[in-house]
């Protein structure tokens, strides 16, 4: 009996179906690959060292193994097979390694721009949570998260406020929403870890879009993760982690400050416009 054969059925005892498969599929796999490059002691070797480094980068604000999963086009492949069900919903992309839970829930058309806010010409986002059939969602958790004109989130940039450009909102009773931040920036994924050293060894681009990050949460709803992008962004077709969809590139207007944005959403200064509604599939 080969030693392939020996490690997969060293596995079928675990009870539940889905694990059994999962596993004994993985180390199947696994044993194929090995077979068929012929793998060296050092090759190996050389990979456990890769991913050791690679979980040591770990943390609660970085996460290297999802960084790793975006630049393989894991992720991409992932929420290919699992949201691919309805043409109506927000499509979804990818969730990205710089996500902070239990940010500051904030209140309609609040700005997450916690730093220097007097000097950025604001960003107004507004637009409506609806479900497939059109229908308002109040009461949707809207996370959001975006870099700095620096290029880092909060979190990974030591000089950031932890709450700065992050923030919880709620949708309301008819299902809009608005919120206050700044145009999003193209920037380059982290390249001082194993993630970096891959895409240099492989000649690849660093570049991601500019884009804004967004999860919303809803009662009886799928929880949707998703980004928006910059329309016209010189990274839409080069994404270093595959993750632009056309459906969220989004354009944005100049506006000029008038009595009802200063009374609704609290403008009283030209700024920037974008609109985006999301749609989420019922649970």
């Amino acid at each position: 009996m080969s030693v392939t054969t020996q490690a997969v059925q060293s596995f079928q005892h675990i009870d539940d179906a889905r694990h059994r498969t999962l596993i004994t599929a993985l180390v199947q796999k696994l044993h194929d690959y090995i077979n068929e490059v012929q793998l060296t002691e050092a090759e190996w070797m050389q990979a456990i060292q890769f991913l050791t480094q690679t979980g040591q980068l770990c943390h609660e604000q970085r996460q290297e193994y999802i960084l790793l999963s975006d630049v393989l086009g894991i992720s991409m492949l992932v929420d290919q097979i699992n949201h691919q069900k309805s043409e109506v919903q927000t499509p979804s992309t990818v969730f990205g390694p710089f996500f902070i839970a239990d940010m500051p829930v904030r209140n309609f058309a609040d700005s997450i721009v916690i730093e220097n806010a007097e000097q950025c010409r604001p960003l107004l986002i507004k637009g409506n949570i609806r479900n497939t059939q059109g229908e308002a969602i109040a009461n949707a958790y809207i996370d959001v998260w975006q870099t700095a004109d620096n290029g880092m989130y909060s979190g990974q940039d030591p000089e950031q406020q932890i709450d700065n450009l992050r923030g919880v909102f709620v949708s309301q009773a008819d299902g809009a929403y608005a919120i206050k931040s700044i145009l999003p920036v193209s920037y380059e994924i982290p390249s001082d870890g194993t993630v970096g050293q891959l895409l240099n060894y492989a000649k690849r681009t660093f570049w991601r879009p500019a884009h804004i990050h967004f999860k919303i949460v809803a009662e009886g709803y799928q929880p949707l993760v998703t980004h928006i992008f910059l329309e016209n962004d010189e990274y839409l077709q080069n994404d270093a982690v595959f993750g632009v969809k056309d459906r969220l590139i989004v354009c944005h207007e100049s506006k000029q400050a008038d009595p009802q944005s200063q009374a609704v959403y609290g403008l009283d200064c030209d700024y920037d416009l974008m609109e985006y509604d999301f749609i989420l599939s019922e649970a």
